[in-house]
């Protein structure tokens, strides 16, 4: 899977704000070392995030100050 649909990720998350928060946290992740947690064809971290949300491996926790 390369690209998965706005339409499933956005089943995964409350909004698309936090599936955006969290795909930038994530792809940060990647880019400082963090290992995939799903097999991908992809080089791109952000591209890697989102098949990892998609697959259920990522997820979020609303706080006061923001997502985590």
């Amino acid at each position: 899977m390369t690209q998965p649909s706005l339409d499933q990720l956005i089943l995964k998350v409350d909004s698309k704000y936090t599936l955006v928060v969290a795909a930038a946290k994530r792809g940060r992740e990647l880019m400082d070392g963090r290992p995939n947690l799903v097999e991908s064809k992809s080089t791109k971290p952000v591209s890697i995030a989102l098949e990892e949300i998609h697959a259920g491996r990522i997820g979020f926790e609303r706080t006061k100050i923001g997502v985590k």
